[in-house]
């Protein structure tokens, strides 16, 4: 059973783990623990976006919508 990516709440892990080593606090062994866990959760959101991406751009397809067209 695959579980669903939730994108904000990886996007709000991201944010934590950003302010736990800014902080300076950690040691290098829990640094590289969240480095890691950081990079997981940023190639999760890019993936999460790239599908979305897509899925709008195919929803968008059959309307004659391009992304270069301004907002009126």
């Amino acid at each position: 059973m695959t579980i669903k990516f939730d994108f904000n709440k990886g996007l709000s892990e991201l944010e934590d783990i950003v302010k736990a080593m800014e902080s300076g606090d950690l040691s290098l062994e829990d640094s590289l623990k969240y480095f890691e866990k950081g990079v997981t959760l940023t190639r999760r959101c890019k993936t999460a976006l790239s599908k979305a991406e897509q899925k709008i751009a195919l929803l968008s397809a059959d309307d004659g919508y391009k992304s270069e067209q301004p907002l009126e």
